[in-house]
């Protein structure tokens, strides 16, 4: 099998948690050459892990090493790095969001098309077993309602057995300014002139949670017909939207309870005969199955029966790592590609808009979206 010389950009949480581990496991398809971050203490982390790898402190001069494909895991826009490893010729899986707004997305798009490189976005959650057995056996036809619900609860409680030295107090105050202003303009350029709520609900909360969601239901539906309303809580606390796909109505639920620490995702799909559900654990649980509960009855009768499939034990990110690397060494897309995360950020962006101005937005992926 072919091994890719591969670097890894940002050895934060997520990489910690998920992505060196599983590449660790993986290493009979990936040999992990370089690393990079900003904090000397997550990068020594990180290299205890993979000693043979060379480590940089800039992504730049990480590019710079012979590589075959590179992992953007920063916490901000994956554009720049992105861009310039497919101008490399370098292979790119970036974390989710793919960017901060559509139109880095487009050039993202473009310089790994001409480049001819690979250009995944991570969607852990399309690789789940339990989902994957629920989009093949969905009967999408019979569907009318689908409800997207999630309970957002505090992160420490799900991480803290791990072995984690995240170095979040070694990195120079200027250069993290520096990276938050950055942040702030690429925002700004998804929603000019809108205010401090929605521009962090944007960035926050549908960029850095609910796109999991939405691109699932993608997955699972297609593309949304119209996005009816949407309506953040005045805190940020909590987001509703309404949608449709085609003949399905959709609500879209989020709210962050931070004093619980009880982390609760549920996706129902509703037809007139049966039901089906997936109920996912909190996704920094290694290999902790996600239940697909099916349900059914006999119309007219008192008769319904429920059943809960545990399909594989199998982790999702370790599962989308597989993905990459098939994409890579069969020259094939992904199945999560750049223009899958491009539909994601206009899908953001049109929920922004709709709770900013109050109007429904027909379309709301589609709005200069490649075909």
């Amino acid at each position: 099998m072919h091994r890719l010389r591969t670097g890894v950009i940002g050895c934060g949480l997520v990489a910690q948690a998920m992505h060196l581990p599983f590449l660790g496991e993986l290493g009979d398809r990936f040999e992990v050459a370089a690393l990079c971050d900003i904090s000397p203490q997550a990068l020594g982390h990180a290299a205890r892990r993979f000693p043979e790898a060379r480590t940089h402190a800039r992504w730049e001069d990480l590019l710079a090493e012979e590589l075959d494909a590179v992992l953007v895991l920063t916490p901000g826009s994956h554009a720049p790095a992105a861009i310039a490893a497919a101008e490399l010729e370098r292979h790119v899986l970036v974390e989710k969001p793919m960017c901060l707004n559509p139109d880095e997305g487009r050039q993202m798009i473009a310089a790994a098309a001409a480049a001819g490189v690979v250009l995944m976005v991570g969607y852990m959650k399309r690789y789940d077993p339990a989902y994957e057995e629920l989009a093949s056996t969905l009967d999408r036809a019979a569907l009318t309602f689908a409800r997207i619900t999630t309970l957002e609860s505090p992160l420490e409680p799900y991480v803290e057995h791990l072995p984690l030295d995240r170095g979040a107090r070694d990195v120079d105050p200027e250069l993290l300014a520096a990276l938050a202003a950055d942040d702030d303009a690429r925002v700004e350029l998804a929603l000019p002139g809108e205010d401090e709520l929605c521009r962090r609900v944007y960035r926050t909360v549908l960029l850095d949670s609910m796109v999991h969601e939405l691109n699932a239901v993608r997955g699972l539906l297609g593309e949304p017909t119209d996005l009816h309303f949407a309506r953040f809580a005045p805190a940020g606390s909590a987001v509703t939207a309404s949608l449709s796909f085609g003949a399905v109505e959709c609500a879209a639920l989020w709210l962050d309870l931070p004093g619980i620490a009880r982390y609760e995702q549920d996706w129902a799909f509703y037809a007139p005969e049966a039901r089906a559900s997936l109920r996912f654990p909190s996704p920094f649980l290694r290999n902790e199955p996600t239940r697909l509960v099916l349900e059914g009855g006999i119309a007219g009768t008192p008769t319904a029966w429920e059943t809960t499939k545990l399909v594989s034990f199998d982790e999702a990110f370790r599962r989308e790592l597989v993905e990459f690397h098939a994409a890579v060494t069969e020259g094939r897309p992904p199945r999560t590609d750049g223009e899958d995360g491009l539909r994601d950020v206009l899908l953001c962006q049109a929920i922004a808009r709709a709770h900013a101005g109050g109007t429904a937005i027909a379309a709301p992926t589609a709005a200069g979206a490649p075909a």
